[in-house]
């Protein structure tokens, strides 16, 4: 299965169900976009390439972004993903989250501040399962610790003032990972909160039996 995964998406399918308000659009069809090259996996916490970041972004969220329409990513572009704000305490050392409710993952489960402290504590290596490779970990090496109050609502404490670290958690590197998924099936089969949902990986092949490119389908997910 990893080898299929490792030739995966020389042509990336996205099976968009397109929900638009114009009278022209209709719901359905088909989107073919080529793609360079084939990820390791799909597991974006443990990949550094933009092989894996471009197909899988739209299937994964952030807690924030940067606005996709602001040419100059800037702290001023970033906007909320799975929060609905955020807020410093005066000395920012605090960045405290309200997140956003009634979000599910693709597997039916809600989406809590359980997953976000699951999240850093899996690129902090404080979890007890480990990602395979951790290219990013040292982003989170001023995070003291992540608390949360109730299902909806996540604090990071920082060892010392950092205002870069809402920069890192927007870029395309920050999804977010369920509590109830494991990182090795993260890698092959993520359950991720995104608008696609994926529902086929396949390897294609060519006469020799050797695995060569890959088709990743993706359905737009339920609203």
């Amino acid at each position: 299965m990893m080898r299929d995964i490792r030739v995966l998406a020389a042509a990336v399918a996205l099976v968009l169900l397109l929900g638009g308000t114009a009278s022209a659009q209709k719901s359905g069809g088909i989107l073919r976009i080529g793609h360079f090259a084939s990820p390791a996996s799909m597991s974006m916490l443990e990949e550094s390439t933009l092989a894996v970041n471009r197909p899988m972004m739209g299937v994964f969220n952030n807690l924030v972004m940067f606005k996709q329409d602001v040419p100059q990513n800037t702290l001023r572009s970033i906007i909320p993903d799975l929060v609905t704000g955020w807020a410093w305490n005066e000395e920012g050392t605090e960045l405290t989250f309200p997140l956003r409710q009634g979000v599910k993952w693709h597997d039916g489960k809600p989406f809590t501040a359980a997953d976000v402290k699951c999240t850093i504590d899996l690129l902090q290596g404080n979890a007890s399962e480990k990602l395979r490779i951790n290219p990013r970990k040292t982003w989170y090496s001023n995070v003291e610790a992540v608390t949360t109050k109730g299902d909806y609502e996540v604090t990071f404490h920082l060892k010392q003032p950092q205002p870069s670290i809402l920069e890192m958690l927007a870029t395309g590197w920050s999804p977010i990972y369920p509590c109830h998924v494991s990182p090795r099936d993260m890698r092959t089969h993520p359950v991720c909160t995104g608008p696609f949902k994926i529902c086929r990986v396949q390897a294609q092949r060519d006469d020799q039996g050797d695995a060569q490119s890959g088709l990743l389908e993706t359905r737009a997910a339920p609203s």
